[in-house]
């Protein structure tokens, strides 16, 4: 039987290494600025997420997985070239057209500016050479007709004039709920545009990658996804007297609520997370869409599927808002991988984006590249305990090193934060200045160094 795959391998171009792999295929979906805890897997009982929640209940769910770059560039860059900052020899995609797969990119997966290159339906900054072929999906953004909210500003308006859009300094606050059924949406058109790939590449191996902006602001969807999310009954994170005080400066980011004036008008601080949630509900159905279609076509058993996230976001916690510093709630991202001939399951192991290429590489049967800076978490796709890494390094104006039990971050003027995140998973205790808490600061310094150390001897 193994003779035959390999010789049906020769024949559509794959290695004798390939055809032996159980895995034929890659779907790579990515959502834009999603916190792992707005997902029905990751615990959240108020958004709906019934299909990525599916998935997860069909693959290994990372528990504590982390970003490297803690905004959409970096980060991106990062887990396509599987290197902790900057480029490598070779993108992924290049790495599986190497290996006789079509390659191809629906949306956004190396950076583009939402709103800018959405409205505009172009490129960003992607990497040509990665992709046989590349989609983007075009959507109007916060001009679309509709109830549009600038929520720091306090205006509500369904005038299209005067709306708040690219490079607009207060677009991160808008949403814009409208009367439709979401076809006109780029990540509705993303998973249309998946859906046909799938339908005309299915009989030869292909890596798609689908890249989703939702719930990137604009935060805009069809009423019908807002309708759940009644903002007066939405929690918002607890705030404590004095919180920043222990917080070093360069570990306050520049959008706090005082800074960006949300603080003025904490109802709409809930209307934040009422639109946030509406928009991850509805890129979770355009999820859906894709692996119906992926099961309709009979690809499931031949398919290595990954969802994750660039990186996850502020909505509130501290007083902070957006992304780029290097807390846990921006730092932590969802990762599902589910591949044929692993069983479900969940890990609390550490994992990082980085770890995506030499895992869907392992995976495939097919080498990466020397530069390639990851780890390959396959042992962990067949044992939720195994563990790959002691620890993860995130990379914003400062350096964040997440362990099982501590989170760390150092700052260019040498300042830090500590925190134990068994008894202090929200991070409101810094006890980088405690003397109690000298041995545990001194491990995690030595871990960050090392771990610096080793990428840099990688590199």
């Amino acid at each position: 039987m193994i003779t035959r795959l390999v010789v049906i391998a020769c024949f559509i171009g794959l290695s004798t290494a390939q055809a032996q792999s159980e895995v034929r295929n890659v779907l790579f979906l990515i959502s834009d600025d999603l916190r792992a805890n707005t997902l029905g897997c990751y615990g959240n009982q108020v958004c709906q997420t019934p299909n990525i929640d599916k998935l997860a209940a069909k693959g290994m769910v990372f528990e504590r997985a982390y970003c490297q770059g803690t905004m959409c560039g970096p980060s991106r860059l990062s887990l396509m070239y599987s290197r902790y900052q900057g480029k490598g020899s070779k993108t992924l995609g290049e790495h599986f057209q190497d290996h006789g797969r079509y390659s191809a990119r629906v949306g956004k997966i190396f950076h583009m500016r939402v709103p800018g290159d959405i409205i505009a339906g172009t490129n960003g900054v992607d990497v040509s050479e990665c992709w046989t072929g590349r989609f983007n999906s075009q959507g109007n953004e916060a001009h679309t007709p509709g109830d549009y909210a600038c929520l720091n500003l306090n205006i509500f308006t369904t005038e299209l004039e005067g709306r708040e859009s690219t490079k607009m300094p207060n677009r991160m606050f808008v949403s814009v709920k409208y009367n439709g059924n979401g076809s006109d949406q780029p990540d509705h058109k993303t998973a249309t545009k998946t859906i046909d790939l799938l339908e005309k590449h299915k009989d030869k191996p292909f890596f798609i990658a689908a890249g989703f902006v939702r719930p990137h602001y604009p935060m805009v969807a069809p009423h019908q996804y807002f309708e759940p999310y009644r903002w007066q009954a939405m929690t918002v994170p607890r705030q404590l007297k004095d919180d920043l005080a222990d917080i070093p400066k360069q570990g306050i980011p520049r959008s706090t609520s005082k800074a960006n004036g949300i603080a003025k008008f904490p109802e709409n601080q809930q209307r934040m997370w009422a639109a946030y949630y509406a928009s991850v509900t509805f890129m979770d159905e355009q999820v859906g869409r894709v692996l119906d279609s992926l099961d309709r076509l009979g690809l499931r058993e031949s398919t290595a599927i990954v969802f994750t996230s660039d990186h996850g976001y502020h909505l509130g916690d501290h007083s902070f808002w957006l992304k780029g510093d290097v807390h846990e709630q921006v730092t932590r991202v969802p990762m599902i991988i589910s591949a044929p001939g692993h069983k479900p399951g969940r890990s609390q192991s550490i994992a990082e984006l980085v770890d995506l290429y030499p895992t869907l590489s392992k995976l495939t049967g097919t080498k990466p590249p020397a530069d390639v800076q990851g780890t390959n978490l396959t042992p962990i796709l067949k044992d939720g305990t195994a563990k790959a890494k002691e620890g993860a390094i995130s990379f914003a104006k400062g350096q964040g090193w997440r362990t099982a039990n501590w989170a760390y971050m150092r700052y260019p003027d040498g300042s830090e934060e500590l925190y134990d995140m068994e008894k202090d998973p929200e991070q409101f205790n810094n006890l980088a200045k405690e003397d109690a808490h000298s041995k545990p600061l001194t491990i995690m310094r030595k871990g960050l160094a090392e771990r610096l150390k080793a990428v840099s001897k990688k590199g």
